[in-house]
């Protein structure tokens, strides 16, 4: 019998690996409809939808290995990450999905979290005073009218995988939607600038680096207590803490 394996799990929703076959498990279905709608439309490839069985969708595992992971060094070559990037631009230049997505948040709504999550890391001791107001600094410039594109809306590397420096799959598409497509590259190189150069090359047009950079603060600041609370460390080498110190 196949070992289960637990990828991740929290309050909101749970992943497991049973041999090839991954089981998302999400009460949400709402979440569950946007994956799946997403997964039809993307012109990269995703993984086959096996069977749907709320509050469980089955999907295949996809081959290859995945960029790497949050905190610690990726292995895979420039060229894999070049190809990340042309995988992403084919994504944004591809017809918008019919609703927004995480990267497409209405951006007064994104600057009211951002300051009620500052205050917090301030008032509780979280985060040094000036750590936090040097980099509530650098993400306004994530705050400023942007063109929508068909965003993945969570491109972590985790959720990219390459064989033969070939995209072989991008998964875990709950909020892809209409989107600004500076966030996906942000959330891509996230704790993994030295490959931001390899990316943009790959993605094939010239980007506004500031953007991401503020993206990585924003996405930073945004995170850390939800992280805490679900059980997760962004203190860890190379997380969102080490990323928002990169700053200064």
């Amino acid at each position: 019998m196949d070992e289960v394996k637990v990828v991740v799990a929290h309050s909101e929703r749970a992943t497991l690996r049973v041999g090839d076959v991954f089981l998302k498990v999400d009460a949400d279905q709402a979440r569950i409809d946007i994956e799946v709608d997403a997964m039809a439309l993307a012109p990269v490839p995703t993984p086959e939808i096996l069977w749907r069985k709320p509050p469980v969708l089955a999907i295949a595992a996809v081959p290859g290995r995945t960029l790497g992971r949050l905190g610690e060094p990726s292995t895979a070559s420039p060229t894999a990450w070049a190809a990340a990037g042309a995988a992403i631009r084919k994504l944004h230049d591809a017809p918008l999905p019919p609703r927004p997505g995480r990267a497409g948040r209405d951006l007064a709504e994104v600057a009211a979290d951002l300051d009620g999550e500052c205050e917090w890391l301030v008032t509780h001791d979280v985060l040094p005073a000036d750590l936090v107001t040097r980099n509530r600094q650098v993400a306004e410039a994530a705050l400023a009218p942007w063109t929508p594109a068909f965003t993945h809306g969570d491109l972590q590397i985790a959720h990219v995988f390459a064989d033969d420096d070939e995209i072989t799959g991008i998964i875990d598409w709950s909020e892809a939607g209409q989107g600004d497509a500076l966030y996906d590259l942000a959330t891509l190189t996230l704790g993994q600038e030295e490959h931001i150069g390899d990316v943009v090359a790959g993605y094939g047009t010239d980007v506004d680096l500031d953007v991401i950079q503020a993206w990585w603060s924003l996405r930073s600041l945004l995170g850390v207590r939800w992280l805490v609370e679900h059980g997760f460390d962004p203190f860890a080498p190379g997380c969102e803490v080490d990323v928002l110190r990169s700053r200064m």
